[in-house]
């Protein structure tokens, strides 16, 4: 491993690499730039909803082959026509989690998210296409939120956040008031690295078990194909592990089978993969 290179390539390219850190075998041994200081996470915010997710379903409170009109608020499922609640009865929330809902656009509009959601036409409802939306994060967060009888974002804050250590993030709501499952969570390098711990240690952090072993290989696992490689709940298959992926190079690589994680949080807005390629070249050892 040759961190200085990729440090020397983020600073001699002018990349805008707020911080980055690499951990072995479980132990943080590199770090470059600011990894205190909370930045924009963007869709890694979905990776900390599955998480959220996984300390429901060990508990009984959300269950993935359940209809996902089961645990949204009846006046809007109310609203719904026959046929589309028709539709939507084919839609559970291991389909959400795994982006297999053809017919959502990529972002909901206006000034009801949930109404628009439910009045979408769906495309053939019954097959699994990968359709990247974030729509579907945003109905895991609201039915989480009707499952556990409590705000998502406290229900995050108290069994997630708090046992990982976090204390400092920010996260935004939808019109209607919900957790927006989808994007706008910040949080620093740090707090990033240790979500990528808790997945990368089988759901335990600090010798204490928060999801359970199982619902962390379901989500860390390949649940639906993609051009990408697979996907499971909310997180994206990398190599011989996954990673939580933003837009603008937010990144958390998880490599068990190697014993290396390597988090950062970039704000590159274009679709390069030259710092993924320095990375891979300078951290992983891959020519």
């Amino acid at each position: 491993m040759d961190f200085e290179a990729f440090v020397s390539d983020i600073t001699t390219n002018g990349w805008r690499v707020h911080g980055v850190e690499v951990y072995e075998n479980c132990v943080l041994t590199h770090s470059f730039g600011d990894t205190e200081n909370i930045h924009e996470l963007y869709s890694i915010t979905k990776a900390v909803l599955s998480a959220a997710v996984g300390i429901a379903y060990d508990e009984g409170k959300i269950d993935l082959e359940r209809c996902v009109l089961d645990y949204l608020p009846k006046e809007n499922v109310e609203k719904m026509s026959a046929s589309q609640k028709a539709d939507f009865s084919h839609i559970t929330i291991r389909r959400l989690l795994t982006m297999s809902v053809g017919g959502f656009p990529f972002a909901a509009e206006g000034d009801n998210w949930i109404d628009f959601a439910l009045s979408c036409k769906l495309e053939n409802p019954e097959e699994k296409p990968f359709n990247y939306s974030n729509i579907n994060a945003y109905l895991v967060g609201v039915a989480l939120t009707e499952a556990v009888g409590q705000d998502a974002g406290a229900f995050i804050d108290e069994r997630l956040l708090k046992p990982l250590g976090i204390n400092e993030f920010y996260y935004g709501r939808s019109p209607e008031g919900y957790f927006y499952g989808a994007s706008r969570m910040k949080l620093s390098v740090s707090g990033l690295s240790k979500f990528g711990m808790l997945f990368y240690n089988g759901g335990t952090y600090d010798g204490k078990r928060i999801i359970s072993e199982e619902y962390v290989k379901m989500a860390s696992s390949i649940q639906q194909m993609n051009r990408e490689g697979g996907y499971g709940f909310f997180l994206w298959k990398y190599r011989s592990g996954f990673s939580l992926n933003g837009k603008w190079k937010q990144k958390c690589y998880v490599l068990p089978d190697e014993g290396i994680l390597v988090s950062y949080l970039s704000d590159i807005q274009d679709d390069s993969h030259d710092l993924l390629q320095s990375m891979e070249k300078n951290i992983l050892g891959i020519s």
